[in-house]
């Protein structure tokens, strides 16, 4: 049962680091800069699978690899900035446009919505895993 317990604790490390990613993003999304400068763009965390590694050597004993899952890589946005119409702004180019983020603040929350979600999951799934953990010792109890 120990590599159930890395494979779920990876999940929750990989969850952890896209919520931060996706903080920063909503945190960015009405930045703007000034002309010549480039704007914050979006950060995208890319997960892969990954195998895990236990106290004891990792594996089922099968000799197949338990996989997780690891950030492979941080990645920025390729989607364009946002230009904004404004000429009155002291961060107009000499067109008049205002250059911002690339966030898109739906696209966050959803993101968000569902990290959490997939969060959660890991969570009740770590939660059953001590229940039957539980449970296996207590069928062994002499009482």
């Amino acid at each position: 049962m120990t590599d159930i317990f890395s494979i779920i604790g990876s999940s929750l490390n990989a969850q952890n680091q896209r919520m931060a990613a996706i903080a920063s993003n909503l945190a960015n999304a009405n930045s703007i800069t000034k002309p010549g400068q480039q704007p914050y763009r979006a950060q995208e965390v890319v997960f892969s699978a990954a195998p895990v590694v236990d106290g004891e050597g990792g594996g089922t004993g099968s000799g197949a690899t338990d996989l997780g899952v690891q950030v492979a890589a941080n990645v920025q946005s390729n989607a364009p900035a946002v230009q904004t119409y404004d000429p009155g702004s002291p961060y107009a180019d000499k067109q008049g446009y205002v250059t911002g983020s690339n966030v898109n603040q739906v696209d966050e929350m959803v993101n968000m919505i569902d990290s959490s979600n997939s969060y959660s999951a890991s969570v009740a799934l770590l939660q059953q895993s001590v229940k039957i953990d539980q449970q296996i010792i207590s069928a062994f109890q002499v009482g």
